[in-house]
């Protein structure tokens, strides 16, 4: 049975599904002794992430203006425009980043480790993440009844495989914590043609506020040299679209998927996925290069779990929006993770397209004035926006605890990355 939030809140009233881009495992050495000297080991689930290995430190770097058809060797040669010009895709360590966004399967471990009594203290669950308040969007279900440890689960099974879609910063850095805070018991190094794969097995830690991340400061950045992170924006963007062959453009691709033509609009995307409309697998892999986004002139890439009716899928939603309305604003939906199946330079999947994800580079707000709030970049496109929203220069940002969309936009994903050497544990 579907319960309520164990914290229900206001729900946001109106919806707004505007792409927001216009905007497992460290070592116990890695985060420290635990403030409050409780037993930072103490019994979680067990997740198992892959990353893959980025090398060519000191890599070139590019200026881009946002959200323009172009890039440039450098800000100097940017044309000036009120945008201003931005120099990313530079990294100079060696770091991992996740083949894979973090799934619906993986978060809910997570939230039964961090929040095993289910009182939500630190607001990692929403209401509207339920499969009864949202049937076409929520992943996750709630009981209060449940035994300890197992308040949460994946509201259809459909969903376990998909990304985790309603991530603001907060809880990204959490999930990073809960990591670090953990205990590695296994890794497996294997090569899949031109690209190296790190596999993790991870008990996640109940010790979520300090570690990677303190999360007793708002504004706060990487603490450790080692161990898992959200990765930064460049190395979001270097992972995502620097070719160290040399190809593309200044050896940049257009895509995350292919290197596109710089200056075309989005006449060398890659093309849309198809997805089986009541699991969300794709359905058209043969297609390739591929993505799941909201191409022009064709329907988003969309799906409803098979145990939801079709009326309740076009209909149901927690803001009480008309039919008519609802099936404007909420057009695409998240699909398997992987299965598009074309991979960046560096052996990622679904860095284009899918769900947008969270960097942990802070960035000034649009306005000039924060209001008090921290703002950090994302980038990714989304399965309901158009291609332009994968371009290298789709440089999104919001703020970090951004309520409203955290209530109203179910396409906000994580994908984990890796700085230093991490091995299992002594036991």
């Amino acid at each position: 049975m579907r319960h309520a939030s164990p914290r229900p809140r206001r729900l946001v009233k109106a919806a707004a599904a505007a792409c927001v881009l216009s905007a497992p495992l460290a070592p116990a050495a890695t985060a420290g002794t635990p403030a409050d000297g409780s037993d930072r080991h103490r019994s979680g689930e067990v997740i198992t992430v892959t990353t893959t290995r980025v090398g060519d430190t000191g890599n070139p770097s590019v200026g881009v203006v946002p959200f323009t058809d172009a890039v440039y060797p450098n800000c100097a040669e940017a044309p000036e425009t009120s945008s201003g010009c931005l120099t990313v895709g530079r990294v100079d360590h060696p770091y991992e980043i996740g083949k894979l966004e973090i799934t619906v399967a993986q978060w809910v471990a997570f939230l039964n480790t961090a929040d095993p009594d289910g009182r939500d203290r630190n607001d990692l669950y929403e209401e509207n993440e339920s499969g009864s308040a949202w049937p076409k969007y929520g992943q996750v279900d709630f009981s209060q009844d449940a035994r300890r440890g197992r308040h949460y689960a994946v509201a259809q099974p459909e969903w376990a495989d998909k990304p985790y879609g309603f991530a603001d910063f907060l809880d990204a850095a959490r999930l990073v914590n809960s990591l670090v805070n953990g205990r590695v018991l296994a890794k497996e190094t294997h090569t899949e043609g031109a690209f190296t794969y790190v596999t993790y097995e991870v008990r996640l830690s109940p010790r979520t506020e300090r570690g990677m991340y303190d999360l007793d400061r708002p504004d706060t950045t990487r603490t450790e040299d080692r161990g898992f992170v959200v990765p930064s924006q460049n190395e979001w963007i270097k992972a995502a679209y620097y070719d160290p062959s040399g190809g593309g453009t200044y050896s940049y691709w257009k895509y995350p998927t292919n290197a596109g033509v710089f200056g075309d609009g989005d006449a060398t995307a890659p093309g849309p996925t198809v997805l089986n409309p009541t699991t969300g697998d794709v359905t058209n892999a043969s297609t390739q290069p591929l993505a799941s986004y909201h191409a022009s002139g064709q329907p988003a890439p969309t799906w409803c779990p098979s145990q939801e009716p079709p009326e309740v899928c076009s209909s149901v939603n927690p803001f009480g929006l008309d039919p008519v309305t609802y099936a404007d604003l909420y057009q695409g939906n998240l699909s398997t993770t992987g299965q598009a199946r074309t991979t960046s330079p560096w052996g990622t999947l679904d860095q284009g397209g899918n769900a947008v994800e969270w960097t942990d580079t802070i960035t000034p707000p649009p306005t000039g004035q924060d209001f008090g709030r921290v703002w950090r970049r994302l980038h990714g496109g989304v399965t309901n926006a158009p291609a332009f929203q994968m371009w290298p220069s789709a440089v999104g940002l919001q703020p970090q605890d951004n309520l409203f969309y955290h209530h109203t936009y179910p396409w906000l994903g994580i994908r984990i990355g890796v700085i230093g050497e991490l091995n299992p544990e002594e036991h």
